[in-house]
């Protein structure tokens, strides 16, 4: 009789949120829900998330954030013992978290990035990345076809999606966007305005469906933005911190940026945070004025014990060789699955460490396969700008037993997923 009541109370609480999200936040995002099941998540630990009816499931979504998964117990002291004491600062006095924060985050980046201008989005770290290139005298933006770097209106401006970029136009002025992979077409623009311009570029385009670069393109990149004394900004908001495998893209692919642009997984899981990383001569514009880009609740205390936690679990718990082996171990199989039962249907499984993408020929294939995981225990993500691929980011904590699970679950998702394919009329995905 309780499993009975208690069911009643869950379903009497999700139609009283799914109101309360069209009455106050997004009706769109109600449909979305309800296309889920109209679950809600209210607990999550490590690898698991559970939602007020008793499920569970395996979480490999929050686009990049648990790399070392939910409420990792290391992150969570830290924070606790900041919210006990003093979580949010004055900003006039010196505070220690955010000196040992910045410390700690120095100690884990490539060259000499050690100047770091913390924030909360991902899409603020751009906008500073942005201001410290226009403050170094660079007034023109590049960045990549199928790039995503956030919506803020500047952030939007080099993230290259008309659906988004359309209601706000006019957006920044001279912002160039060029085909990810192509050096050709970048070294036109940068050769037509030698000491002007600024490039963005993600390591892995993560919203664009997982998309990888070409071999030597990155390296590349940082050729022609040296020779045409340019300015190189890597965004690593959703690929940094030990999610490809490395600490970031920039230590796989060989390259050091002027701003590294971190975020996701920087709070550990617990806590919003990002950061943009620069070396003394490219971050002397804001040391001069302490005043010149600020924020409320940049470098506040209990953000910065998160970042500590991070940056500790990670290299404690050997979290960046634990994603490379991982990685090396799913990202086969999954493909041989998806290949095995889903022919005609899937063009390409790919992936860089825990970052995995699965290519389906067409959008709403990719949205009936995050359904049908769901459907068997698998929280996945959709991909922004390559609205084909479902993408798979799991935390690097997985256990064994957690990967068998996947696969599993994986294997009845794409089996599920042709049936219902066959038994639809010709055209009616």
């Amino acid at each position: 009789m309780s499993t009975v009541v208690d069911a009643e109370r869950s379903a009497d609480t999700e139609a009283e949120i799914l109101g309360l999200y069209r009455k106050h936040l997004s009706k769109g995002r109600a449909t979305v829900a309800e296309l889920f099941g109209s679950h809600m998540e209210i607990e999550s630990q490590g690898a698991r998330l559970r939602t007020s009816d008793g499920m569970e499931f395996l979480n490999c979504s929050g686009y990049g954030v648990f790399v070392m998964g939910a409420r990792h117990p290391r992150v969570m002291s830290h924070v606790r013992r900041q919210l006990e004491t003093h979580p949010i600062a004055t900003r006039i006095l010196l505070e220690p978290t955010v000196g040992r924060a910045a410390e700690a985050l120095s100690s884990v980046v490539p060259g000499h990035l050690n100047r770091i201008h913390f924030a909360l989005s991902g899409a603020e770290a751009v906008e500073t990345g942005l201001k410290l290139a226009r403050a170094n005298g660079k007034k023109r933006l590049v960045s990549m076809h199928m790039g995503y770097h956030g919506k803020t209106l500047g952030a939007l401006s080099v993230t290259a999606k008309d659906v988004y970029q359309r209601p706000f136009r006019p957006l920044l002025a001279d912002v160039t966007h060029v085909p990810f992979g192509d050096l050709d077409a970048l070294e036109e623009v940068l050769s037509a305005h030698p000491g002007e311009v600024a490039v963005i570029v993600e390591p892995v385009q993560g919203e664009g469906g997982v998309i990888l670069p070409p071999s030597g393109y990155l390296p590349g990149v940082e050729r022609l933005v040296r020779t045409y004394d340019q300015f190189l900004i890597l965004d690593e908001v959703q690929t940094g911190m030990g999610r490809l495998g490395e600490w970031w893209g920039a230590d796989l692919y060989g390259i050091t940026p002027d701003v590294l642009l971190a975020g996701k997984a920087l709070g550990g899981g617990v806590m919003p945070v990002s950061a943009a990383l620069a070396n003394r001569k490219t971050f002397s514009p804001f040391d001069k004025d302490p005043y010149l880009h600020t924020g409320t609740f940049t470098g506040a205390p209990v953000l910065m014990a998160a970042v500590m936690g991070a940056v500790e679990t990670i290299k404690e718990e050997r979290l960046v060789s634990r994603s490379a082996e991982l990685g090396a171990k799913l990202l086969p199989e999954l493909s041989a699955i998806a290949h095995r039962n889903l022919p005609g249907l899937v063009k390409e499984v790919r992936g860089q460490g825990l970052l995995i993408g699965i290519e389906l020929i067409e959008a709403g294939l990719a949205g009936e396969l995050l359904i049908e995981l769901f459907n068997h225990g698998v929280v996945g993500n959709h991909s922004m700008n390559g609205s084909a691929v479902a993408r798979l980011t799991p935390p690097a904590i997985l256990t064994d037993a957690d990967v068998s699970f996947l696969l599993d679950a994986f294997d009845k998702a794409t089996r599920a997923l042709v049936e219902q394919s066959a038994r639809m009329p010709e055209g009616g995905h």
